[in-house]
């Protein structure tokens, strides 16, 4: 198993108050970038909201092969935004993409 940091974006289409981000972060918590390296070295956060309603979710995900973890992601963050009462229209998410890799090959 690799662990994978898979980002994910996604567009809030209603406003998304201070509640509802706590809640989506609470629900992503066990995912946060933060238990890696990487995540630590460039203070990646597992929520980044800009002002213009955009968001982008930067996940942890352990699997065997990056399609695998791509879903996985893609499950995770679509599961934290139901538990935070968003769907797919309040809060569409766009490709899951890996943007890093925590390995301990080479190290």
């Amino acid at each position: 198993m690799t662990t994978y940091v898979i980002t994910v974006p996604g567009t809030f289409t209603a406003g998304v108050g201070a509640d509802t981000r706590e809640v989506l972060g609470r629900a992503l918590r066990p995912a946060d970038p933060h238990s890696t390296r990487m995540g630590n070295t460039e203070d990646l956060d597992v929520l980044s909201v800009n002002e213009d309603d955009t968001f982008t979710l930067r996940l942890t995900v352990d699997a065997d092969t990056g399609p695998h973890a791509e879903q996985e992601a893609r499950r995770l963050a679509d599961s934290a935004l139901r538990s935070a009462g968003l769907d797919e229209n309040t809060a569409p998410l766009g490709p899951a993409v890996i943007t890093g890799i925590d390995s301990e090959v080479g190290g």
